[in-house]
């Protein structure tokens, strides 16, 4: 069973998450005065990254948090987890292949 480290609650089973997304997507400052297409930037545009990544999750059955995650997508390991507004921690490194 996968274990995720939630911030908040500490080390819980994968099943009380829910993915939610890319981590640190930043809404345009002014949106009535970006571009069509730099709105559904935005929107919808999302990195695919193989390897390290940084996502938003959600411990939906337990403390009902948001924090974010590096984990590497080819493993499906998770490196580290951080609150929201903190910065990614630098002390999490690729996992070797």
């Amino acid at each position: 069973m996968l274990l995720i480290d939630c911030p908040f609650c500490g080390e819980r089973p994968e099943p009380e998450f829910v993915y939610g997304g890319q981590a640190h997507i930043v809404r345009p400052a002014q949106p009535a005065q970006v571009s069509a297409q730099q709105w559904a930037d935005y929107l919808y545009r999302r990195d695919n990254t193989r390897g390290v990544h940084a996502e938003r999750w959600r411990h939906t059955h337990g403390c009902g948090r948001f924090f974010n995650a590096l984990r590497d997508t080819t493993t499906d390991h998770f490196l580290a987890t951080y609150k929201v507004g903190e910065p990614p921690p630098t002390t999490a490194a690729p996992v070797p292949r």
